[in-house]
């Protein structure tokens, strides 16, 4: 790394940005004692890819009537436009105007097409942001593994603001 460019203290930053919004408790990071992942069945230019992010679409419709966000897809084609501005992300040091920082979905046409990877499922799945890890582990995350299966992907790529 480059003498004059710092490293941003992600989870530092994260501690003192809750406790100026008053909490008492430091956000808890997940962790696992066992990583809940599975090896390849085949090499990556044989398998379909199915895309994940935090991301939501502008209108809202991943959301029910109490206003609780909810898993979604939608298709990858043609590219969507999804919002993140009820996110919380570091505005200072970065932007989520390229939706490819979040979605790559043309970078990922362009590895299918040099053969990286076999290709990519014709849905992405958005995947709600919250602070419930129960929820998330227990509701969410099923969620999106069945509808991933749905599709017939062989494994995911995950992004998340």
């Amino acid at each position: 790394m480059p003498r004059n460019e710092e490293t941003v203290a992600y989870m530092e930053r994260t501690r003192q940005y809750y406790r100026a919004l008053g909490y008492e408790k430091d956000y808890v990071w997940a962790h696992y004692d066992a990583v809940p992942f599975a090896k390849r069945g085949k090499p990556l230019k044989d398998a379909r890819i199915g895309m994940v992010t935090t991301a939501h679409p502008p209108d809202k419709s991943n959301h029910d009537a109490k206003g609780v966000r909810h898993v979604w897809s939608g298709e990858v084609e043609p590219l969507p436009t999804l919002n993140t501005d009820n996110l919380a992300w570091d505005r200072e040091s970065t932007h989520t105007q390229d939706r490819e920082s979040y979605l790559p979905i043309e970078a990922m046409n362009g590895w299918m097409r040099e053969g990286l990877i076999g290709g990519l499922a014709a849905r992405f799945h958005g995947a709600p942001t919250g602070y419930s890890q129960k929820k998330t582990n227990e509701v969410d995350a099923p969620e999106i593994l069945r509808r991933l299966r749905e599709d017939g992907a062989d494994a995911a790529f995950i992004s998340a603001l």
